[in-house]
């Protein structure tokens, strides 16, 4: 797993020497101890020269000519009284961020109003700068190509806090959360050619070394499951399509289980429905809903969170071969449910048809909640800030509206209406996978919702949000990691014990 900035936590020393990052308020005020140190008319002059007022997620860095300190970066932090929670999580980014790779700097956890930072506050600052230091390089050879994301190794903080101890336990929680992002960023960044529906699962097999159960299900074993809608997309590809199931047993053995299902194409050309040159490299990233799927058990068990949760991943590759699947196709699910193919380039609702159903059927879940990259059109809808949820039950929905305001992994509602359904009915068979181009996303996550017999369950369309992704405060890769904090967020707060 690509290695993340290096944390530690003690309460702050007499002296402050070396690189040393304060936080100023608006008006670049700061805290006390900084002002004990000496600080105070360094920042004011410096303040005043180059216009820095403490707006929030502005820095100011440099020398300081105070004993000592040889560096000194501010991050503005605006009006203390206005800090949300979301807010110390990018904060921790952009001390990250301005650190640089290979330094090493203490944090001086302090606001400028001298109220106290909670330990959750400084536990999510370093989360955030955990998660801005990751960076995936593996494959580059010339290791001082830092301006490409290369170069030299994540920075090294020592947060200084009055309360050490505390924070100390808080961040070993949030550890278990980057840790989780960092290994589902690492998935969908992989090269199509490296990662494959095997050597997928021997990445999730990594995992039972934190006490994940793991179940692997074969080509054979899916047939013999009457599971022909998934092994659809696979048979185009010379490479054998896998179900990995994960399980976390940290809650009590009558708790029904949390599940969730990812969609995995390892790469996606679009089958005989062939997609266009230009981009098709970024489909390497067609299987980020089951990373994230992945990521969030990694992270669960690394928390050793009091839930049972169950994880189900679809692994396929959809390549254009003398075997493919045709347009035209009729298949048959493992409901019994018969699928006209429309557009083989509709196929993860193919994937997750049988993944959902299957997850339905063993585990009886409290719920399903399924992450895709599945369309195009949900781009076209939100762009790539806020994935599309579409949802059959309201409390669901709302408890995952309500993790994303925390999270920042924000989720935008859609409508599931029967007007939307009958876009699917097909002449020839039970179902057809593709409605056409309009109301796209919606088509598609009604396809799956046809799977999915009476459990509450919540689509996630991550298209526009899990790869490609925004640059922020605390992502600088290309894939994102998205859904790992929004799902360990709605069971920390909704469905653990």
């Amino acid at each position: 797993m690509s290695q993340l900035a290096k944390i530690s936590v003690e309460k702050q020393p007499r002296k402050l020497s070396g690189t040393v990052v304060i936080l100023a308020g608006d008006g670049a005020r700061i805290g006390p101890a900084a002002r004990n140190a000496g600080l105070e008319p360094v920042v004011s002059r410096a303040a005043a020269v180059m216009d820095f007022k403490g707006k929030a997620m502005s820095t100011l860095d440099l020398p300081t000519g105070v004993d000592g300190i040889d560096r000194l970066i501010v991050v503005g932090i605006g009006k203390p009284g206005e800090l949300k929670e979301l807010d110390w999580l990018r904060l921790g980014g952009v001390a990250a961020g301005a650190v640089g790779r290979g330094k090493r700097a203490g944090v001086l956890l302090e606001r400028p109003d001298g109220k106290k930072i909670s330990p959750e506050s400084a536990a999510d600052f370093a989360l955030g700068a955990r998660l801005r230091s990751y960076a995936f390089d593996k494959y580059k050879t010339a290791k001082d190509d830092s301006a490409n994301g290369g170069g030299k190794e994540p920075p090294a903080l020592v947060l200084w806090h009055p309360e050490a101890g505390q924070v100390r336990r808080a961040v070993t929680n949030r550890d278990a959360i980057a840790e989780g992002v960092a290994l589902a960023r690492d998935l969908v960044n992989e090269p199509p050619n490296v990662l494959g529906p095997v050597e997928f699962v021997e990445r999730i097999q990594e995992l039972a070394a934190i006490g994940v159960e793991i179940e692997v299900l074969t080509e054979d074993e899916m047939k013999a499951a009457g599971m022909s809608a998934l092994l659809g997309v696979a048979q185009g590809s010379s490479r054998p399509a896998r179900i990995a199931v994960m399980r976390w047993n940290g809650g009590r053995s009558k708790d029904q289980p949390v599940a969730f299902v990812g969609k995995g194409v390892v790469f996606d050309t679009g089958g005989i429905s062939i997609k266009p040159a230009a981009g098709m490299e970024d489909m390497k990233g067609d299987m980020a809903g089951a990373a994230a799927v992945t990521g969030l058990m990694r992270t669960l068990a690394g928390r050793k969170a009091k839930v049972n949760a169950v994880g189900v991943v679809g692994l396929v590759e959809n390549m254009p071969d003398g075997n493919a699947q045709r347009p035209g196709d009729i298949v048959k699910a493992m409901t019994g449910k018969t699928i006209e193919i429309i557009n083989t380039d509709a196929e993860g609702r193919l994937v997750l048809a049988d993944a959902v159903a299957y997850t339905e059927d063993r585990f009886k879940p409290q719920f399903i909640i399924d992450l895709a990259t599945l369309t195009g059109a949900i781009v076209v809808a939100l762009g790539h800030q806020l994935a599309g949820m579409f949802s059959s039950d309201d409390k669901l929905a709302a408890g995952l509206t309500a993790a994303g305001e925390a999270t920042g992994e924000r989720v935008w509602r859609m409508p599931l209406a029967p007007e939307y359904d009958k876009l699917i009915d097909s002449r020839f068979a039970d179902v057809k996978n593709s409605g056409g181009r309009n109301a796209g996303s919606i088509t598609g996550a009604h396809f799956i919702k046809r799977f999915v017999k009476s459990v509450p369950w919540v689509h996630l369309d991550i298209a526009g949000t899990a790869m490609d992704s925004p640059q922020t405060e605390i992502n600088r890769s290309w894939s994102s990691g998205w859904g790992v904090r929004l799902l360990d967020r709605l069971v920390a707060d909704r469905y653990e014990r």
